[in-house]
């Protein structure tokens, strides 16, 4: 299968002069003025790589899953007792997160037992 090489390909392949001449074009002012509306298949090939890359950037997009993923909730708890975990989380280089789901954790394996 013979595949068309890309335009950086046939722009590596130039000589000095042709790429010289190639890249002249852009170094006029307001070139911009000289642009046209997209083609019926641009704007086609345009919506494609736009969505190409929003679902690029979304899969990107946040923390890592652990285990199962997270599920964010809202708690209540006593002020005071929120101050005391937030102390020992610092203390032991932990977010509050981290130590409420070790919380979690041994108190289920408590009750389990």
């Amino acid at each position: 299968m013979n595949k068309q090489k890309s335009y950086y390909q046939r722009f590596m392949e130039m000589s000095d002069a042709e790429r010289e001449q190639e890249v002249a074009q852009f170094d006029r002012e307001f070139i911009a003025d000289e642009f046209k509306p997209l083609t019926p298949a641009q704007r086609r090939k345009w919506n494609k790589l736009q969505a190409a890359m929003k679902a690029e950037h979304r899969k990107a997009v946040g923390r890592p899953k652990k285990g199962a993923g997270v599920k964010v909730i809202s708690l209540s708890v006593e002020k005071n007792l929120l101050e005391r975990a937030d102390a020992a989380a610092k203390k032991n280089d932990l977010t509050r997160a981290q130590l409420v789901a070790r919380g979690l954790e041994l108190a289920l394996a408590k009750l389990a037992s």
